[in-house]
């Protein structure tokens, strides 16, 4: 969408986006994220990134080193189209402030590194890596913890344990089975998820 950090900040500018969503990935592969006014993303952003504690996230730095670096990818720039307000999603690397080398636990360090030692094995010249979205849809999701007990209840209309509730309109049967909802029933649901990623 981007290929310069002026291309950027004249969008902030001429969509009215009203937050910049910052993300980057821990070492199990959890999405972080925090969110600054987008009035304050200026050139500097992009050369000297946003500093944060690795300290707070699992597996990076202890306290005692805890500094750490985001370098924004303009490339990775796309509007959420799931806020309220209009806000712009930026991926960012990972550095060493002190040093200014890219963080050896930053996965998308890793999978660049991973690129490079492919490319130069000939191996081959391009690698692709990506999550993979799967969920599942409830319609009743409960579960408490108390001192003396713990319980968890789901429900879903698509469940096999529904095959012989009586639904309004009849129960048409079109329930997934234990470990066959790979491919969901639910297109009411999917088809839009699928339009607003592919948007």
């Amino acid at each position: 969408m981007f290929t310069s950090p002026q291309e950027v900040l004249d969008f902030i500018k001429s969509d009215e986006i009203v937050f910049v969503d910052i993300r980057f990935t821990d070492m199990p592969g959890v999405q972080q994220h925090f969110n600054l006014p987008a009035k304050a993303i200026d050139e500097d952003f992009f050369v000297n990134g946003q500093l944060f504690d690795g300290s707070s996230i699992r597996g990076f730095q202890g306290i005692a080193e805890s500094d750490m670096q985001l370098i924004p990818d303009v490339k990775s720039a796309y509007v959420d189209p799931f806020r309220l307000e209009k806000t712009l999603v930026i991926i960012c690397s990972i550095v060493n402030p002190r040093t200014g080398e890219p963080y050896h636990r930053d996965p998308r360090g890793v999978a660049e590194r991973a690129e490079a030692y492919l490319q130069s094995t000939g191996v081959a010249d391009t690698a692709f890596f990506a999550s993979e979205a799967e969920f599942f849809v409830f319609e009743d999701v409960r579960y408490q913890v108390d001192p003396n007990s713990v319980f968890y209840k789901i429900d879903s209309d698509e469940a096999y344990w529904n095959t012989g509730r009586k639904e309004e309109g009849g129960n048409l049967g079109n329930k997934t089975p234990i470990k066959g909802g790979y491919f969901p029933v639910s297109l009411s649901i999917s088809k839009p998820i699928c339009v607003m990623l592919c948007a």
